[in-house]
């Protein structure tokens, strides 16, 4: 899916022949986004029934930075229900049900050793690298946001590293606005089926790295770190962004968070670019336990035109 402007019919930043719409956006971006995670840390006293000020915060937060942290008061008393309860005041109705989640679409982030989960990353104490989740999900199960609440902290390591997708957008943008192009190709990434044991469980996907939801204009970041799970275009210029952007990960950039959750700490977000550090369980008792659930919607209220300033009338310039 490539983007034209003629076929979203809207001015878009995320459109690379739209230089005047790209440097308002630009700028109003990198002067809303924080570096300090603490900034987007949000206390909520009862998940079930957010107060329009616990909203809003939340919700300028992820306008801001694609990403909210939330704390809950009573972490003992937050449950799958609770989970589900804020997800939907922020706007995420529609769960995705991938192959480890449960009959909520919930999946339990934990160590296993035994069964299918232990043979996914995510369901081991090694390192998680950087990718966005359900990167090889065709457009009618696209994965735009996802929640993930600790339950219990391991007992060293865990962190994660974060990054709005639109923050890596403008680096790869300004550094060359071919590699935009390059990544918006309809078969800039091509992801391999997952078949085990003779069955097939996801078939191949081919698309773009980056694109534009048709009818939002909202960007679509698509990435992995894992070699053995993509095949990139072989073209001199797509290899380029890809390690261009490889490389910035890797590196401390100011809008780069670094975070730990604690239990009774979430993070809700539209689908940002995300990894896990090692951890080490404790070694008497339960270990590392996440929740997660993923989403077809994006967060309410976090379009890319709710960041642009309002003129004096108090209304925000019209681009589509």
């Amino acid at each position: 899916m490539q983007f034209s402007p003629l076929d979203q019919g809207t001015a878009s930043p995320f459109d690379p022949d739209d230089e005047a719409t790209y440097a308002r956006w630009r700028a109003a971006k990198l002067a809303a986004h924080p570096t300090d995670p603490a900034a987007i840390r949000v206390p909520v006293q009862d998940p079930h029934r957010l107060t329009p000020e616990e909203r809003a915060r939340l919700t300028d937060a992820c306008r801001r930075t694609n990403m909210a942290i939330y704390a809950v008061a009573d972490p003992r008393r937050f449950d799958r229900a609770a989970f589900r309860a804020l997800a939907r005041q922020m706007g995420l109705i529609r769960f995705d049900r991938n192959l480890c989640a449960d009959e909520e679409a919930i999946s339990a982030l934990e160590v296993r050793a035994h069964g299918a989960a232990g043979e996914y990353i995510p369901y081991t104490s090694r390192r998680l690298g950087w990718h966005t989740d359900g990167y090889y999900n065709e457009a009618p199960r696209r994965i735009r946001a996802f929640v993930l609440h600790c339950v219990r902290e391991a007992a060293e390591g865990g962190e994660n590293e974060l990054l709005d997708p639109e923050i890596a957008y403008i680096h790869l943008r300004d550094e060359n606005p071919a590699f935009v192009r390059a990544l918006m190709a309809p078969d800039a990434m091509r992801v391999p089926a997952n078949v085990r044991g003779g069955r097939m469980l996801r078939a191949e996907f081919v698309g773009p790295v980056l694109a534009v939801e048709p009818g939002t204009g909202e960007l679509i970041l698509r990435y992995t770190e894992r070699s053995r799970f993509v095949q990139w275009r072989d073209d001199p210029t797509t290899r380029a962004a890809i390690g261009f952007l490889a490389e910035l990960l890797r590196s401390e950039i100011p809008y780069k968070f670094h975070y730990r959750l604690a239990p009774g700490e979430g993070l809700i977000n539209n689908n940002v670019l995300h990894n896990r550090s090692a951890f080490r369980d404790p070694t008497a008792g339960p270990g590392r336990l996440l929740w997660r659930a993923r989403s077809h919607d994006r967060v309410a209220g976090t379009s890319w035109r709710a960041i642009l300033p309002t003129d004096r009338s108090g209304t925000r310039p019209c681009y589509g």
